[in-house]
């Protein structure tokens, strides 16, 4: 199964996602339209937005809770990539100059901190508690998981292995599929449900990845 044939029923709300997304772009200061442009609207699979919609499919699907939702989750995914890149000193992200490269390190970092925060404000739309402590509690498991790899990249194991790719990349796939079910009014068992499911999807994701 292809994520293009996966993400295809909620493929127009993923167009309302795109569309907050572009929105973010247009509405920034001008001297970060470019890297912001660069950074945001540069072929990502949309993969953890389309969870969140997915998720929510189930029971109440709110869109004016979901799509900011899923906006936030995409950008805090963004975020991390430019912060990963400059970290791991990368000069491609699919197939382009990364931010870093062509735009130094301290305006990478910058940019990845304004992402972070206007992600956190979408979230913040939705006004419901449990996902903005999810969001915030996400991104400090992903700064764990990135620490990890950076303390322990020649010093590995199998159980390090998956705890770093549990914190880096799965915990971000479980907070889009748990949040989705929250904002939908889902009974607690389906809350675990998706976001079990997410967290195994993303593990599978990053192994696949590191494989290719």
């Amino acid at each position: 199964m292809s994520i293009s044939s996966i993400c295809l029923p909620v493929q127009p709300q993923l167009l309302l996602v795109e569309k907050r997304l572009e929105d973010v772009v247009k509405t920034a200061p001008r001297q970060m339209v470019e890297p912001l442009e660069h950074a945001v609207q540069n072929g990502g699979k949309r993969i953890r937005p389309a969870l969140t919609l997915l998720a929510g499919k189930f029971h109440r699907y709110n869109l004016k809770l979901l799509i900011p939702m899923a906006a936030g989750v995409e950008l805090l995914h963004t975020a991390t990539l430019i912060h990963d890149d400059t970290i791991d000193d990368a000069y491609l992200r699919r197939g382009k100059d990364s931010i870093k490269q062509r735009w130094g390190n301290s305006n990478a970092v910058l940019l990845g901190d304004y992402l972070f925060a206007t992600s956190a404000g979408f979230v913040a739309e939705t006004r419901n508690i449990r996902v903005i402590k999810l969001f915030a509690q996400t991104l400090m498991t992903i700064c764990t998981g990135e620490i990890e790899e950076s303390l322990y990249a020649f010093n590995n194991s199998r159980e390090l292995y998956f705890q770093t790719i549990g914190n880096k990349t799965a915990s971000l796939f479980a907070a889009a599929g748990e949040s989705g079910a929250v904002l939908s009014q889902a009974p607690e068992e389906a809350i675990q449900a998706l976001k079990d499911y997410g967290y195994n999807l993303g593990m599978s994701f990053q192994i696949v990845d590191d494989i290719l």
